[in-house]
């Protein structure tokens, strides 16, 4: 199963960020809203077809629960998620399907 939920991390597949790891924080219909913590905020995030991304079975739970309660999410935090995935899985990004 596919999970487009705020917390779960994705992989952009096509554009100028391909490669790229993103935190979930939003979906609207075949949209999802984006932030990598760098480039794009929270303040001002990526909004991207989700058919141009890989969803990675990785779910940050706190920053999950600040964004279900539209509380803040710091940059750092997203920052350290990423790179806590970036850690752990080098070489293979995991596709939930």
């Amino acid at each position: 199963m596919i999970r487009w939920e705020p917390g779960y991390l994705a992989k952009s597949k096509a554009g100028h960020d391909k490669g790229e790891i993103f935190l979930i924080i939003r979906e609207e219909g075949e949209y999802v809203y984006l932030m990598d913590g760098k480039s794009r905020t929270m303040e001002k995030p990526k909004k991207k077809k989700k058919k141009h991304l890989q969803p990675i079975s990785y779910r940050n739970e706190t920053i999950a629960a600040k964004l279900m309660a539209d509380e803040t999410v710091m940059n750092e935090s997203v920052r350290q998620a990423i790179q806590y995935q970036k850690n752990t899985n080098p070489k293979k990004q995991e596709d939930v399907r």
